[in-house]
């Protein structure tokens, strides 16, 4: 018997792929300082923990499909705070962000449709891309560019009949870019001219530095009837672990569609949607000291890449990742030079390579992912045993 060529051919997640040599280097006592995921060290707020806890009904079961009513009215009073009006009834809750990417991609295009996406791109929309039956278009971005959007002549010689939506994330998983009004308007006009759908990943809009602000594709009316916003308390309440997301829409055949999908898998989980309602009650005035620990550490992270020799880098604007051009031919191999024969002091550092961030074979060979999650202090410690190993790696590389 033979497997489905969609399971075949399934991009393994360069981010996961090499855990078992992290695992056999922590089984070993090697400390690793872990800048390949984006799994803050921000402690959960209490509020939501406590939600948790407290949890007591005499029978965990099944909730509605689209999630509870309560969150998806404070979700919509929460976007309220930025100004973008919203009901409950835009709002489906789904198993984290990952969740409304793929119901997204499920209700937008059909089997051999496209998706056009800026690379390079968060990963998994290539996984989604699969699961969907759907291919993913890319159009390439450059870090000397400091990944800026390019003039929509390049959108538009990427546009086919079969090109079905245009993907947005910003600020930007792997890149930290976040896409100015002009640039945003720049696709919204391709998006009407071309009657396509928009979808934008802004789940980490909360997380935008040196006094610029996010602009939701959600404010722009000349596209009410054809954006989907992908949201998600995983990185703006650092609850990765809950996988509680929701899937954003005013169009009314839009959200039928993707509730028709949520009913097919029953539920989101319950007890993390409880959470996810203490979160909202929190307010928009939480995350102003967690942007000014995060912007800190972008900080730290920036001046010492910048420092080392062989490496190009620009100053990300928000989320909290760097896309790096490091000094090797292959940044897969020298990810697993450090994490099985490079040590200083007892410790290595482990990050991400971004080819498996692009849809194009052959592009970010020599590129990488840090994600700034971890304090100051072990930044600083991470970028000391990243300095050496580049040092050290450039005498074995063939």
């Amino acid at each position: 018997m033979e497997i489905s060529r969609r399971a075949q051919t399934v991009q393994a997640s360069p981010i996961r792929k090499f855990k078992p040599y992290a695992d056999a280097a922590i089984k070993a006592g090697v400390k690793i300082y872990h800048l390949n995921i984006g799994d803050p060290d921000i402690p959960t707020p209490k509020p939501i923990l406590d939600a948790v806890r407290s949890f007591n009904d005499p029978i965990l079961g099944y909730g509605p499909a689209q999630g509870f009513l309560e969150l998806r009215q404070g979700i919509a009073d929460y976007f309220g705070g930025y100004g973008i009006d919203l009901t409950a009834e835009n709002v489906i809750i789904t198993n984290g962000g990952s969740e409304a990417i793929l119901l997204a991609f499920a209700t937008v295009a059909d089997h051999g449709d496209e998706v056009l996406i800026p690379e390079p791109f968060y990963t998994n929309y290539n996984g989604y891309a699969s699961l969907a039956n759907i291919k993913v278009a890319p159009l390439t971005l450059k870090v000397e560019d400091g990944y800026r959007l390019p003039p929509a002549a390049d959108f538009e010689a990427r546009i086919t009949p079969r090109t079905k939506a245009i993907v947005l994330c910003s600020p930007n998983n792997p890149t930290g870019t976040v896409y100015s009004p002009e640039e945003l308007k720049r696709v919204v006009d391709l998006a009407v001219k071309h009657n396509l759908f928009l979808i934008g990943d802004e789940v980490y809009k909360e997380f935008v530095y040196d006094g610029l602000k996010h602009k939701s594709l959600l404010e722009y009316p000349e596209v009410r009837d054809r954006v989907i916003v992908v949201d998600s308390i995983s990185k703006r309440f650092s609850c990765c672990g809950a996988r509680i997301g929701a899937a954003i829409t005013r169009n009314e055949t839009v959200y039928a569609a993707m509730l028709r999908f949520a009913q097919a898998r029953l539920c989101p989980a319950s007890i993390e949607q409880k959470a996810a309602i203490a979160a909202y009650k929190m307010g928009i005035g939480y995350f102003e000291p967690v942007r000014q620990e995060y912007e800190r550490r972008r900080d730290v992270l920036y001046d010492g890449l910048a420092a080392m020799p062989g490496v190009t880098v620009r100053k990300p604007q928000g989320a909290f990742y760097m896309s790096v051009r490091l000094p090797v031919k292959d940044a897969e191999k020298f990810v697993i030079f450090m994490l099985n024969d490079f040590r200083l002091d007892g410790a290595t550092v482990m990050v991400a390579p971004e080819a498996g961030f692009y849809a194009t074979p052959g592009k970010g060979l020599d590129e990488v992912r840090i994600a700034y999650v971890l304090k100051e202090e072990d930044i600083r410690k991470s970028l000391v045993i990243l300095k050496a190993g580049l040092e050290a790696y450039k005498t074995i590389e063939k």
